[in-house]
């Protein structure tokens, strides 16, 4: 079964999210990249640069429309 991307359901789950600096709470969908596991994150980060592994939650969408996740914890 398929996820609806446009869905109110929002899902914590374990990402590779690229950014230069960790000091933001929230971030775009197309810095994101979901992955299967904290062990997963944790590797993909590793091999990328400005790249850091994070329990994030989303996507939901803001008041501009954008999909935003947002951080639960930098792992």
């Amino acid at each position: 079964m398929q996820k609806d991307p446009d869905s109110s359901i929002v899902e914590t789950c374990f990402a590779v999210i690229y950014t230069p600096s960790r000091r933001r709470k929230r971030f775009p969908e197309n810095c994101v990249t979901v992955v299967a596991s904290k062990e997963e994150a944790l590797a993909d980060a590793l091999q990328k640069k400005d790249c850091y592994a994070a329990q994030v939650m989303g996507p939901s969408r803001s008041s501009e429309g954008f999909r935003l996740y947002y951080l639960i914890n930098w792992l």
